[in-house]
């Protein structure tokens, strides 16, 4: 199911605008689309259209928030007051939360399938299930639309300075058409197959991995720290060593000095991926254990008062069940402290 990146296989057009991303320079006539819609405007959908309101594209943008819409029209963009405003649009882009989110803003009668224009595309940037975005395909091909699902690895402060990992999938027309414009989100665009749902599933796989790495991190820290060792001393060993991935490096850091708020990927956010790939791994008779625990861990966090924090807060519940003291504290938590 799923491909090599197809850097490879990029064309030269492709090439030509890589080439311009990578210098910082504006998009270049070889790009297909020159107005996009962007709907959802949080903290990756404001970078999302930033970035493309810098390399040169008419930027429309729509959120729920008017006031997410006044900021992106300050810095350049185009204000949409409805979906409706969108029509016109070579491709939209979305960024929404969950699944029952971009369904209401692509298949509500008054959503992106029916006022999306033949030809057009759209890029789903959100973390969803693989059998919406099945469904979206079907929707969109049916009227003449593209459709290509393409989930980032990272947050909003890669996104903030392209440095994100885009995950694409989607038929070949609609990748080559995008392609482009991914570029200019993200240090790297892996293409991972013709069928959509795979760019899903691959996002959903990265985010089990990244979540029953938070967990041993957890773990690891508290007993080095338990055990008389300066967990800054702890994390220097670890990250310098063996263990230097981006996701040690960046979450472990944020374990060690509790930087736990403001939250890169809240904690009912990450209860979401890990049940929707759970649901994925029972479907496809894959026993997931970790997986199923770490769910567990982060739905304790959120029993604790803790919804609130980024899902790094699973070291935080580790100090927490070893009888460690923390010096963090955020709203009615700091009751809960030992």
């Amino acid at each position: 199911m799923i491909s090599s990146d197809s850097s490879t296989n990029q064309s030269s057009t492709s090439a030509v605008v890589a080439k311009g991303h990578l210098s910082g320079g504006p998009i270049t006539m070889a790009s297909p689309f020159r107005s996009v819609g962007v709907v959802g405007l949080g903290h990756m959908g404001n970078a999302f259209a930033l970035n493309l309101v810098a390399g040169g594209y008419r930027i429309l943008a729509y959120d729920r928030d008017p006031a997410h819409v006044e900021t992106l029209r300050r810095a350049g963009a185009e204000g949409a007051s409805s979906l409706a405003d969108l029509s016109a649009c070579d491709a939209v882009l979305t960024s929404l939360p969950d699944d029952e989110a971009l369904t209401a803003v692509a298949l509500h009668p008054e959503g992106l399938a029916h006022v999306m224009r033949p030809g057009a595309v759209h890029i789903s940037m959100s973390t969803v299930s693989p059998d919406l975005s099945r469904l979206l395909v079907a929707e969109h091909e049916a009227r003449g639309q593209g459709y290509v699902a393409a989930p980032v690895l990272g947050n909003p402060d890669l996104a903030r300075a392209r440095h994100l990992f885009v995950l694409a999938a989607g038929r070949p027309a609609a990748l080559e058409q995008t392609r482009p414009l991914l570029e200019r989100l993200g240090q790297r665009v892996f293409v991972v197959g013709e069928d959509a749902a795979a760019a899903n599933l691959m996002k959903l796989a990265g985010n089990v991995l990244t979540a029953t790495t938070l967990q041993s991190m957890g773990e690891i820290l508290a007993l080095l720290r338990k055990g008389g060792i300066d967990p800054h001393v702890a994390f220097d060993v670890l990250t310098n060593s063996l263990f230097d991935s981006k996701v040690h490096r960046t979450y472990g850091g944020k374990i060690v000095d509790e930087r736990y708020s403001r939250a890169g990927m809240a904690v009912p956010l990450a209860i979401k991926d890990l049940r929707l790939a759970l649901a994925e791994a029972e479907h496809e008779d894959v026993p997931m254990p970790t997986a199923s625990l770490v769910r567990d861990r982060l739905v304790g966090l959120a029993a604790g008062g803790w919804a609130e924090l980024d899902w790094s807060a699973l070291g935080l519940l580790a100090a927490r069940d070893a009888g460690l003291s923390t010096s963090f504290t955020v709203g009615h938590a700091a009751a809960r402290q030992p």
